[in-house]
């Protein structure tokens, strides 16, 4: 269990990396980088910023082990999503903490306390002398939030093949999930949907605006298709991975009504109707849109683009085939993908830190099973398990923060956390640094 002064130490590394303004863009995590470079080096950890970029670093640092053992990676990025001061109660960058117990501010949940406590846990094992029989590499990449930039963890791996490990503990899980039923369980994220922007245009002709029906007015037409795409429900299919989640949820299931099944899995938990749907199919969110460059000029081209995350083993061929099954064929469109499919990478379960991270719930929280998930967003964990073949967990457990305040603060106002938090993750990283220290191969 973590005492008063080391609780106290994680709270006030949080505060100092929240108070860095690393919004990105544009970025700039130098500083936070810095940040974790002086507190590391002052507990006698050697360190180095690696960076394409010099105001946008990545910093990592290492623990050397026997040689004996796997490698573990504790992983967490420095940047953050921008935040509107004048929608906070605290400011963004305040590093506040309430009466109540409440750390506030941008990253205080989306990661710079899982960033913060990976820190604290290696200073405490260094402090210890701890020598692990296999590395344990700590790496706190610049990049994850916005990740169009060639600075992160898509530039380091491939900078750095050194930095592979066996293990890695990332973002994506850890909120402590009590069932309608009573039955308890801790989501760990096991892999990441495959994120797929495609842009949909919808083909007219170009006219004067004054005479709106002498021509064919692609706006309108997008219109339409962007009503079909948001009501366009993806064929659901089971993964692996997502049949053996379902079946910890409800038990046997008629494989043949699978939207039956996810019905009933639904009743569980108030997130569960938004969020399971999402892990058993592709996804379509029409987003940015275009349409013409005048006011006085209806367009012959008008577009959308649409987020679409699709599943592990999923093509492009595969979207295409949805949103042309979603558009119809009845207006004229072109479907354009923008960039290459980035994620789609799952980690395997049967592995012994998926067993260690169980380990530390058997002991502080009896009964709480976690549950393995398909994030329908994305982390860096991605590239570790694509460049390295690193099996990546995404894993920091909270307890003392309700759910609802997690996940409205997310890339929302008001983020905050319950600095007790702070000390049940460090108490989980610490114990699973240890368990897989003592591994041999």
């Amino acid at each position: 269990m973590i005492d008063t002064a080391l609780h106290e130490e994680a709270i006030s590394l949080t505060r100092d990396l929240v108070r860095v303004d690393s919004s990105n863009p544009p970025g700039n995590e130098t500083p936070a980088a810095l940040v974790l470079k002086r507190y590391l080096e002052a507990n006698g950890l050697e360190c180095e910023l690696v960076a394409r970029d010099p105001d946008r670093a990545n910093l990592v640092a290492r623990i050397p082990g026997k040689g004996t053992g796997p490698s573990l990676a504790l992983l967490g990025h420095t940047d953050v999503v921008p935040a509107d001061a004048q929608d906070w109660q605290h400011g963004p960058f305040s590093g506040d903490v309430d009466d109540d117990g409440y750390l506030w501010g941008r990253g205080t949940v989306d990661m710079k306390n899982e960033t913060a406590t990976r820190a604290v846990a290696m200073a405490v094992l260094a402090r210890e002398g701890f020598q692990p029989n296999g590395d344990l590499v700590y790496i706190a990449e610049a990049d994850e939030e916005d990740g169009t930039h060639p600075v992160g963890m898509v530039w380091l791996v491939g900078e750095r093949p050194d930095l592979a490990t066996d293990y890695a503990i990332n973002e994506g899980g850890g909120d402590r999930t009590v069932l309608s039923d009573g039955r308890v369980f801790v989501p760990i994220c096991v892999g990441e949907k495959c994120c797929l922007a495609a842009l949909v245009t919808a083909l007219g002709e170009a006219g004067h605006a004054s005479t709106p029906n002498a021509g064919a007015n692609a706006v309108p037409r997008l219109a339409t298709l962007i009503e079909r795409l948001a009501a366009y429900r993806p064929e659901r299919r089971l993964l692996p991975e997502t049949r053996a989640m379902l079946e910890a949820l409800i038990g046997p299931f008629d494989e043949d009504d699978l939207d039956a099944a996810l019905e009933r899995a639904a009743t569980l938990h108030s997130s569960f109707p938004e969020v399971i749907p999402a892990l058993f199919g592709i996804t379509i969110a029409p987003t940015r849109l275009v349409g013409s460059s005048a006011r006085n000029v209806m367009p012959g081209r008008a577009s959308v683009e649409c987020d679409c995350r699709i599943l592990p083993g999923d093509t492009p061929e595969t979207l295409e085939r949805e949103l042309r099954a979603a558009l119809g064929d009845d207006l004229p469109y072109e479907i354009e993908f923008l960039e290459a499919p980035v994620g789609g990478t799952v980690a395997s379960v049967d592995t012994p830190l998926f067993g260690i991270c169980q380990s530390f719930f058997d002991q502080r929280d009896p009964g709480a099973q976690l549950l393995p998930m398909v994030s329908t967003g994305f982390t860096d964990s991605h590239f570790v398990r694509q460049a390295y073949g690193t099996a990546a967990y995404g894993l920091w457990p909270c307890r003392h923060t309700p759910s609802e305040v997690l996940s409205s603060g997310i890339h929302n106002r008001d983020e905050r956390l319950h600095v007790d938090d702070l000390a049940y993750g460090l108490d989980f990283t610490l114990h699973v640094c240890r368990e897989v220290g003592s591994l041999t191969r």
